[in-house]
């Protein structure tokens, strides 16, 4: 089969898919792969909310996510030894490696951890970092040269409206406090800045390196908090250790990996656009594991968020 031509989401997955279709913006890449990664990423960060929920049952977060890192450290240090990829060979190389992955792991992951340990609701929280596309849009707008078109920008209006809906039955208003709010927000704007300063800045870091530098970083950073804030507490139990497993094998490394690779190869608001579907890989999962039925307003927000992706990938 070959690729869809004409088609207004030749730029995200491939059909039959109306919305993942691949993300390459180089026109020799092969469309299969962006494909592959686009999917993946959508899969495995929509899985990432329940695993992060089991996880926080056994370990306060800044103690979760320092078992979480300390992991990925010595998973990368065993692939670092196999694969030997080329670590920075500046100090400027590796500051800029440094501020990326303490944005993007240790800020963002901190923030939204604790927040939903505050005990923001999982609404609040998807749908306060469900802005992390909006306020890409407005970077890579207004700073990277990325205009958008004013369909695009329907788009990512719709997709964050879209998420609204779906999460809508999960949203607690009596919930929310000044400090779960504050470290949503931290969140969001480590996450959305972390990504991007990684795009401008480390546009050609070697990617298995990076992450191992970032982890060990994360992992430094946090296990002072987590001793001093939480003491270190830890219910050891199979059910957290496989959220740290999935979480870190299959989300902070492959999934992280994925989405910078298709930074890489892509505008940066079409890519993020990908968050959006997450919450619904969320629900689905919801659904097949303990048998929650998305309500009327949730399909309606999955085909509110679909078509706001898909209005946002169009290409020409």
């Amino acid at each position: 089969m070959g690729r869809p031509s004409g088609c207004p989401l030749s730029s995200i997955l491939w059909r039959p898919s109306p919305v993942l279709r691949p993300l390459a913006s180089d026109p020799h890449r092969p469309a299969l792969l962006d494909t592959a990664l686009a999917w993946y990423f959508v899969l495995v960060w929509g899985s990432g909310y329940l695993a992060t929920k089991v996880g926080l049952q056994y370990a306060a977060p800044f103690t979760f996510l320092t078992l979480r890192f300390a992991f990925g450290v010595a998973c990368l240090a065993v692939l670092a030894a196999a694969l030997r990829p080329s670590f920075p060979r500046s100090r400027r190389e590796l500051g800029h490696l440094a501020v990326a992955g303490l944005l993007m792991h240790a800020v963002n992951l901190g923030g939204s951890h604790y927040a939903q340990y505050l005990g923001l609701s999982a609404g609040i929280t998807a749908l306060v970092l469900a802005l992390q596309p909006v306020l890409t849009a407005v970077v890579a707008w207004r700073w990277l040269r990325e205009p958008l078109a004013g369909a695009q920008w329907l788009g990512v209006a719709m997709g964050l409206g879209g998420v609204a809906l779906i999460v809508a039955h999960k949203i607690d208003i009596h919930a929310v406090t000044p400090a779960a709010f504050a470290a949503a927000a931290i969140a969001l704007a480590s996450v959305t800045a972390g990504t991007l300063y990684q795009r401008v800045f480390c546009p050609q870091a070697n990617l298995w390196a990076g992450a191992l530098i970032q982890f060990s970083l994360a992992a430094a950073v946090l296990a002072p908090l987590a001793w001093a804030v939480e003491g270190m507490r830890i219910d050891w139990s199979w059910p957290m250790a496989g959220a740290i497993v999935f979480l870190v094998i299959f989300a902070s490394i492959l999934a992280v990996n994925a989405l910078h690779t298709l930074m890489r190869h892509g505008a940066a608001t079409r890519v993020t656009s990908l968050l959006y579907l997450t919450p619904i890989i969320a629900v689905a999962l919801e659904y097949l594991l303990f048998g929650v039925a998305p309500t009327a307003l949730a399909w309606a927000g999955i085909v509110v968020t679909s078509a706001g992706v898909a209005l946002v990938a169009w290409r020409r």
